[in-house]
């Protein structure tokens, strides 16, 4: 080997643990670092906290009077937790926030709750049109109504918002059991649900139902998305607006009253919850449609509804098909010429029973 190239190797062996002392170096705290330290120094209104092997942190000014409660009862050899909100000021020192360290804990722990599912018994602090408002450990977060359980669930018959709120409003001072489904600090958005976070008792008796099971419930109310119906004291379960019929439900209110008797199965028993289906109890129309059209065949069909892809319509009742705005100029064109109500003649151009699917195109 050459003197070159002995050096050159030489050079290589020294640089090699260099840069893997560098690679493996602690990194500076940056701002937005949560960091830990113990308190070397406590002076007039700032703590100076030992950050080694990068220098002095130090709680002044506005950061120190935010926790001066707090830092009354801190002293020299006290660890404490900070929030880096300047990594390096004119002085030299890292300046710390305690009141931001404490809420980037907290976001911390609110995001470990969302993973792990934890149920919170916590009272209700206020409500608006479109919730309720909770406060989680120095947090506000919000429960929307439509998570709330059906036990509190606002059931006004009209679905009037300023009679929801009047409801809403009753629940406030009463402990809720929830859990946390969205925590986004950067957002500072907490957001809380009853569903799901069922108290022991309420388990115990969902547990006694299973998948197929048959019964005569009393619906206790109705919503956007479905009717409630108890099927024992103390227990209801959701019969939602997909779950009512074959036919297509626009609006559960019409369908169902409070105190009527209805027969309902059991589809799902889950977190807590019992699903149940009321159309589960009658035939599909779908598999006697199937022994009845095909594709190509002609036939006559009610418009039910129109919606942005086109219009809906009814060759029987539950067995319905879509009629594509695309076979008209455009969408003012296909309601004027397939008005709601009306019976019209059609083609059949896609039938696919077993997907419940099936395409209709207008007979010129």
């Amino acid at each position: 080997m050459t003197k070159e190239k002995e050096v050159v190797s030489e050079v290589e062996a020294v640089e090699a643990p260099v840069h893997e002392l560098l690679a493996n170096a602690p990194k500076r705290p940056a701002v937005g670092d949560v960091v830990e330290g113990p308190v070397v120094a406590v002076g007039r209104a700032r703590i100076f906290v030992d950050l080694h092997p990068f220098g002095t942190g130090l709680i002044f000014g506005r950061e120190y009077l935010s926790a001066r409660e707090t830092l009354k009862n801190v002293h020299v050899g006290d660890t404490v937790a900070a929030k880096v909100v300047h990594a390096e000021n004119e002085d030299g020192y890292i300046e710390l926030s305690l009141r931001e360290a404490r809420q980037a804990l907290m976001w911390s722990e609110a995001e470990k709750a969302v993973e792990e599912k934890k149920v919170f018994e916590l009272p209700i602090a206020d409500a608006n049109k479109g919730g309720l408002i909770i406060t989680w450990n120095g947090i506000q977060g919000f429960l929307p109504a439509s998570q709330l359980g059906s036990a509190h669930y606002p059931r006004v018959p009209d679905g009037d918002k300023d009679k929801i709120f009047v409801e809403l409003k009753k629940l406030i001072g009463q402990k809720l059991e929830v859990q946390v489904i969205t925590a986004s600090p950067k957002e500072q958005k907490l957001i809380f649900s009853e569903k799901g976070a069922g108290t022991s008792e309420r388990s115990t008796l969902v547990e006694k139902y299973t998948v197929g099971e048959t019964m005569e419930g009393v619906v206790t109310g109705a919503t956007d998305f479905g009717v409630f119906v108890k099927i024992e004291e103390g227990l209801e379960g959701l019969v939602h607006i997909s779950e009512m019929d074959w036919a297509l439900v626009e609006n559960p209110r019409t369908r169902y009253k409070v105190g009527e008797k209805v027969k309902v199965k059991v589809i799902e028993v889950k977190d807590g919850k019992v699903s149940l289906s009321i159309k589960a109890l009658k035939d599909d129309p779908w598999k006697v449609a199937a022994s009845k059209y095909t594709k190509d065949q002609k036939v006559e069909a009610i418009v039910i509804k129109h919606n942005k892809h086109g219009a809906l319509a009814s060759i029987e009742e539950g067995v319905a098909g879509l009629v594509h705005v695309s076979e008209f100029a455009n969408e003012q064109d296909l309601r004027a010429k397939l008005e709601l109500g009306k019976v019209y003649p059609f083609t059949i151009t896609f039938f696919e029973p077993k997907e419940r699917r099936m395409t209709l195109k207008p007979m010129s």
